[in-house]
């Protein structure tokens, strides 16, 4: 669009632009010229214009890209529009452009524009003067210690748009206060401060006049703080305390009273504490009251506690590093009688023996006992209340009160009456203090009468005969050996002096010292002794003794079980054994300790199968022959075990013992018996034979080893399976073909020939997985390959598909071609069209060989031969087949 004509003349003249529309627009009043009065409030009218216009206005706007132009809107008042200000940014003289114009652009609904110019001239006027400080919008406190040298306390940053700061006029309301202003505003303190006399704070008005008497207003607040400046000192009149011993902790024993002249402020909290060293005193901190910290009691020597206490108090303003006082108080501590009678122990045991003469002292308890109070009034004691079992007839306290206990009565044992009290006396006294409130302790004292020892033990038989049998287990008891003392109460112990050894034992006997009660410590055997002697010892408390001779008769008894060479035995039968014949001469030979040659029985108790075997004699002689006494029958099958595990039981019956109750002991013989054919060979030959024998096995399993048939057959289907797909993963990957002959006929004939080629077809698996990239320099066509068999065809789908290779290429007879594709096989397959443009199915062969890049030829290329390539052998896998030569095209280049 063509930029609008502007004419412009005086501030009456109109202007007009005809627009490309046709309309017509023109402003009324401008361009013009108007004043505006610095840093003026939002809505005031700056000037007013009219517009007129042949079509449809649209309203006039502001379109000026300078940012003061902000400070102005055009606000629309029939008939008029009004150029008002916005109040932001604010216009100041002395910061902004005295004089800026405002471009003015309206537009008609046929494109009539029209754009004019309003300038603004601003007019400076007096302003007041500005703190730029904290003064300009609330009261700024200051604080000043007390004792602060005079000096400057506060300057004042302040500005005025007209005047310089050497303009401006400062002043200090009230006058009287101690401060001072200079010329620049830095007030400045007159005094040193005393937070204890001077005030404690001061109001200042800050007035500020510029040069056209305009002035500002800012309040100060000056207040003086306390600082540490002054000791304090204590108030209180008694510095002596008197408190009874044993008093809880927290008993209050007096109260330190301090003042601090700095009282007037926050620092003014005083603080106690006790500078001696102590642990049984403490002080509160703020409240100055002194208390018990730990119970006081003087009558203990070793805690050290004297009756009188110094304590050296101090007070200070400041937990540390404040004004601080020292005084002295003395706390007196008070004796009480507060600890009863203690002693040193409060039973006594003494052991007098039974022969002690009336009158001896027992014992005298005063030195065990003692009071620990500082006091002698409260540290004197008594003794007083004996009593207990005996106290009257046999003990007393002599003289009274003293402690002393003495026999006064008779301690015999053997007298009738001291045995009934039990030759145990237990008294009773109590131990008290003579002051009030008279503290007692009981004490006990236990008299036990000893015995002595004037009789010696006496059995009651003069000698002991026992009887035991030779079956008797460990632990048996034999019999019961006593003696008695006539001294009262004395203990018997009892002990083997000789005999009982037996066999390298010490002895097969044991007594027990407390009872007499006669044991067996091992088994008896009569066939190795039959009798025993033995002396046994009764010996009292006092070491007085006496022997008795015991006789111990061992009883015969069947204990012995048979023993027959030989324990164990294999023996070979032939299975055509006669009946009752003694087999391989076998016999059983057997002794017994305690039977005779007649007793024996033998019977089979197991493995015996179909009874075929058995003993004669079978009982009543010490050899047995082992017979045949049941024919093997093998061929119908009546027998099928071969090998017989059979445990024979020799008994004795103890027949040529005499006593009524028989007992029976059983001996064991193993016997392992094969059966064999007479004839028969099995064993075969470890050497290399000049000729093949052939050795027939026949395996017999027994009943009990069923899991051993079964576990060789799971094992061979085992195997026979692993065999199996060893012999497919070998046929799968490792098929065993021959290398064929590279064919030196070229595939593809010129075209002008037109001579037919043999064509040779490849079978390509679906399935094949191509891992790689790369383009064709010769077409530019990316095609994708197999790494490992070479194998590829082209990444885009309307490409032809290069086949996979298979490990042999059979070449195809030219006189027996005809126009079919023939696969390797030598199928016939399917005619292949012929792509329009292209060559015929006939001049289309495959090259494409395992490991290296095949190319496509494209329908306008012509194959003119086919050369082999050699490839190293090393670089075949050993699994992978064998492959045919490789075949490169060579491609003549086309005329363009």
């Amino acid at each position: 669009m063509q930029k609008p004509k502007v004419l412009r003349t005086g501030p009456a003249v109109l202007q007009k632009d005809i627009s490309l529309g046709g309309g017509t627009s023109l402003f009324i009043g401008l361009p013009n010229t108007t004043s505006l009065e610095e840093n003026q409030p939002a809505g005031i009218v700056v000037y007013t214009f009219s517009v007129t216009s042949t079509s449809l206005l649209v309203t006039p706007r502001i379109i000026n890209s300078n940012p003061l132009t902000r400070a102005f809107r055009i606000d629309e008042q029939p008939p008029n529009y009004l150029v008002v200000t916005t109040g932001s940014p604010v216009l100041d003289f002395e910061t902004t452009p005295s004089s800026f114009d405002i471009q003015i652009y309206m537009e008609d609904d046929k494109m009539a524009t029209e754009l004019q110019t309003l300038t603004v001239q601003l007019t400076n006027i007096n302003e007041p003067p500005v703190f730029l400080d904290n003064l300009a919008n609330q009261v700024v406190t200051i604080y000043i210690e007390e004792g602060t040298p005079n000096g400057v306390i506060y300057t004042t940053l302040v500005s005025d748009p007209e005047d310089a700061i050497s303009a401006l006029k400062f002043s200090l309301i009230p006058s009287s206060a101690p401060f001072t202003i200079s010329p620049t505003g830095v007030i400045q303190s007159t005094k040193i401060f005393d937070y204890e006399t001077d005030p404690q704070s001061y109001s200042l008005i800050l007035k500020v006049t510029d040069s056209g008497g305009l002035s500002v207003n800012g309040s100060l607040e000056v207040r003086i703080t306390n600082i540490n400046d002054e000791t304090p000192y204590f108030t209180m009149t008694t510095t002596t305390f008197t408190i009874p011993e044993e008093q809880n902790p927290g008993y209050p024993v007096g109260t330190i009273t301090a003042k601090d002249p700095d009282d007037a402020g926050f620092i003014s909290t005083l603080y106690y504490s006790i500078n001696t060293p102590n642990q049984y005193f403490s002080i509160n901190q703020l409240t100055g009251v002194i208390q018990v910290a730990k119970r006081i009691d003087i009558d203990v020597a070793t805690l050290g506690i004297s009756s009188t206490i110094a304590l050296e108090i101090k007070v200070s303003d400041l937990p540390s590093a404040g004004h601080s006082n020292l005084t002295t108080i003395t706390i007196k501590i008070q004796d009480l009688n507060d600890n009863p009678p203690t002693c040193i122990q409060y039973a006594f045991s003494f052991a007098v023996p039974e022969t002690e003469v009336n009158g001896a002292l027992i014992t005298d308890l005063s030195p065990f006992c003692s009071d620990i109070d500082v006091d002698p009034i409260n540290k004197a004691l008594n003794f007083t209340g004996l009593s207990g079992l005996g106290s009257n007839e046999r003990f007393r306290v002599i003289p009274a009160g003293s402690g002393r206990i003495v026999l006064t009565g008779d301690l015999n044992f053997e007298d009738l009456s001291n045995i009934g009290v039990g030759n145990e006396y237990s008294l009773e006294i109590e131990v008290e203090d003579i002051a009030p409130p008279n503290y007692k302790k009981k004490l006990y004292v236990y008299v036990k009468t000893l015995p002595v020892n004037e009789f010696s033990p006496v059995f009651n038989s003069s000698s002991y005969v026992f009887n035991v049998s030779e079956l008797s287990p460990t632990l048996s008891i034999i019999g019961y050996i006593y003696a008695t003392d006539n001294d009262y109460l004395d203990k018997i112990t009892y002990t083997i002096v000789s005999g009982g050894s037996t066999l390298g034992a010490t002895s097969i006997f044991w007594i027990d010292p407390n009872t007499g009660e006669l044991k067996l410590t091992k088994n008896a055997d009569y066939e190795t002794q039959t009798k025993y002697t033995l002396i046994v010892q009764a010996t009292d408390s006092g070491l007085k003794f006496t022997t008795v001779s015991v006789t111990i008769n061992i009883l015969e008894a069947n204990d012995e079980k048979p023993v027959c060479t030989p324990n164990s035995y294999t023996i070979f039968v032939p299975v055509n054994q006669a009946t009752g014949t003694n087999i391989q001469n076998f016999k059983l030979s057997c002794t017994d300790r305690d039977s005779g040659p007649t007793s024996f029985k033998y019977s089979i108790n197991s493995g015996n199968i179909n009874n075929h075997f058995a003993f004669s004699p079978s009982s009543g002689s010490n050899v047995s022959s082992l017979i045949l006494a049941i024919p093997f029958d093998y061929s119908k099958g009546g027998d099928t075990t071969w090998k017989y595990n059979m445990r024979v039981l020799i008994t004795d019956d103890n027949l040529i013992s005499s006593k009524s109750s028989i007992l029976v002991q059983t001996g064991t013989v193993s016997l392992t018996i094969n059966v064999y054919i007479p004839g028969l060979t099995t064993t075969t030959t470890t050497t290399t034979p000049g000729a093949v024998y052939v050795t027939t096995s026949k395996n017999v399993y027994s009943p009990l080893a069923w899991y051993i048939p079964l576990v060789c057959t799971i094992g061979a289907l085992l195997l026979l399976g692993l065999l199996g797909l060893l012999i497919y993963l070998l046929a799968k990957y490792c098929p065993c073909k021959g290398r064929t002959k590279p064919d030196t006929d070229p595939l593809i004939k010129p075209a002008e020939k037109k001579v037919k080629q043999d064509v040779v077809w490849e079978m390509t698996k679906l399935n094949t997985v191509f891992d790689g990239e790369a383009v064709d320099p010769i077409t530019g066509s990316v095609y994708e390959y197999n790494s490992k068999s070479g194998a590829r065809r082209w990444k885009d789908p309307n490409q032809p598909v290069v086949p996979v290779p298979v490990p042999q290429q059979l070449p195809v007879n030219p006189a027996e071609q005809t126009s079919l594709p023939v696969l390797t096989n030598g199928t016939p397959n399917k005619k292949v069209k012929t792509p329009s443009g292209g060559a015929k199915a006939e001049d289309v062969t495959n090259t494409a060989v395992p490991g290296t890049p095949n190319r496509l030829q494209s329908p306008s290329q012509t194959a003119t031969n086919i050369e082999p390539e050699k490839k190293s052998p090393s670089s075949r896998s050993p699994l992978s087949p064998r492959r045919s030569p490789k075949v490169s095209p060579k491609i003549p280049k086309t005329p363009s």
